[in-house]
């Protein structure tokens, strides 16, 4: 099929709506995410790898960092990535022969549903969707003109995914199973294919190699995600959500679907989508995890629609209006758009419902709770922090049961002293512990009270619960502050002991 010309006036005009649209749309009530305080607070402590995810993210965390630190920059990076996927969405399009409409309604698919809000997140999932994206457009470049630099581009793209998020192997297993079913597979025959490979190997080879030496945290980590949130998962509700996902645009994707299943040349790319979900399926995935798969099946759905309504303007024109509408309309359920009590009663008149790791439905989606509280919760630590005398706080240290309480104290403390007070054991977080850990008092942050078999907080001579968070619709609500006050010998030692065994499981 022969390639298209790409109207780089629209392309960019939609990729600069794509970058600004969430800033103007999600409403400034909402904080940074839970994970976002994670994978901001990584970048740093630069390191080839992390307890959770490789380590590109951080590195752009540690750019923001440089740049002040701000909201908008750390929301800058999935905002940009987000832009790049559409123009990458777009080139893919017009290696399939698709024109000006094709590359509109392309993008219209990139800028509505899911990906509205994954790409205003800080999470690895914004890389994850542009490196299986430009993987596709390379390998379809390679199909279009057998030019070998493609190979290599997509042997780049695959290595660099890998530091973006580990997922990336499952679009790299679903291309080549594909190519091998087609008539491509001519293509492992190639010497310089492996001479790509071989260049994958070697990008990806400083975080194995990490991985390697700190015990294969990437196993412990997915281990630990099958036990709390992945057994959750089942094959009929992963298939629901792939069409609700990206619904607005459900008749692009799909269309794009059946063309490149009846395209000799095209039909491996319908193989990799099956492949992907199959994949996704038996590794019990999340819905979203298949996310950097749709881009390249939304270009081959514009490109048939593009063909479909050929001197018929009057449907490109009522397909346009009907998914930007309908996208208005659920745009409280892709942004938290509205003040959270606002956002609370309109999910109650419309009889939608939010299931949470927990298992139990609650009034606003898990991730726009998740983005609540979290400021209170910095400013009364701190505020309670600067009442004690001097000589109190030089002898305490801040212990947070979470990732996303320490990441949010570090990120809203005003003075270094205090946030440089901070630990947890959770994620990443544990690495940084200092080896020897010494405490006179504990200023404790934690959604309840530790229990009586958690021995070392047993050991304290008085307990005072400070304050609370207040916010109701917070997934923070009542996590409690608490301070912990003169500790004895033998429960300093249990403390020592215990984050020696914590940090020995990945040889630290």
């Amino acid at each position: 099929m022969k390639k298209a010309s790409l109207y780089w006036p629209l392309i960019l005009a939609l990729a600069c709506i794509k970058f600004t649209l969430p800033f103007f749309l999600q409403s400034p009530i909402f904080e940074l995410q839970r994970d976002e305080y994670l994978y901001y607070q990584q970048g740093l402590h630069f390191d080839f790898g992390y307890l959770e995810n490789p380590p590109l993210l951080s590195y752009l965390g540690m750019i923001s960092s440089w740049l002040g630190g701000s909201i908008f920059w750390i929301k800058f990076w999935p905002c940009l990535f987000g832009s790049a996927t559409l123009i990458i969405t777009c080139l893919i399009t017009a290696e399939l022969g698709g024109k000006r409409f094709a590359q509109f309604l392309a993008s219209l698919g990139i800028i509505t549903g899911a990906y509205m809000r994954v790409h205003f997140l800080f999470q690895p999932n914004f890389l994850d969707i542009f490196f299986w994206t430009l993987s596709l457009y390379f390998i379809i470049r390679y199909i279009n003109n057998k030019r070998i630099n493609c190979l290599y581009w997509f042997a780049i793209s695959i290595g660099l995914g890998f530091w973006g998020k580990y997922s990336v192997i499952f679009i790299t297993g679903s291309i080549l199973l594909s190519l091998l079913l087609s008539p491509h597979r001519k293509i492992f025959a190639e010497k310089k294919f492996y001479f790509a490979a071989l260049i994958t190997l070697l990008i990806i080879l400083p975080n194995v190699w990490w991985q390697y030496s700190n015990n294969w945290p990437l196993v412990h980590h997915m281990k630990e995600l099958q036990e709390t949130q992945l057994r959750f998962t089942n094959p009929f509700d992963f298939l629901k959500s792939q069409l609700m996902m990206l619904i607005a645009v459900a008749v692009v994707w799909i269309a794009g679907l059946v063309w490149l299943l009846k395209q000799k040349q095209w039909r491996f790319l319908a193989y990799t989508y099956f492949f992907v979900i199959i994949l996704l399926i038996l590794g019990r995935g999340k819905n979203y995890y298949s996310l950097g798969i749709y881009p390249m099946l939304l270009a081959a759905g514009a490109v048939i629609w593009e063909q479909w309504t050929q001197k018929r303007y009057w449907i490109r024109y009522t397909v346009s209006i009907l998914i930007i509408g309908f996208t208005w309309v659920i745009l409280p359920m892709l942004l938290p758009t509205w003040q959270p009590e606002k956002l609370a009663d309109f999910y109650k008149r419309n009889g939608i419902k939010h299931k949470w790791e927990d298992q139990k439905d609650h009034e606003l989606p898990q991730d726009f709770a998740d983005m609540l509280g979290w400021k209170e919760l910095a400013e009364k630590s701190e505020t309670f922090f600067n009442t004690l005398p001097d000589s109190t706080k030089s002898n305490t240290i801040i212990y947070c049961r979470n990732y996303g309480q320490a990441g949010s104290l570090k990120f809203y403390g005003k003075e270094l002293y205090f946030k440089n007070k901070v630990i947890s054991d959770n994620g990443s977080f544990l690495l940084w512990i200092p080896g020897r850990l010494w405490m006179k008092h504990l200023l404790f942050i934690g959604k309840q009270m530790p229990d009586n078999d958690d021995e070392v907080f047993q050991h304290f001579e008085k307990v005072t619960v400070i304050d609370s968070v207040t916010y109701p619709l917070s997934r923070q609500l009542g996590n409690k502050i608490i301070f912990f006050e003169n500790i004895d010998s033998a429960g300093l030692r249990i403390a020592t002991e215990g984050l020696r065994e914590l940090k020995k499981e990945f040889n630290q």
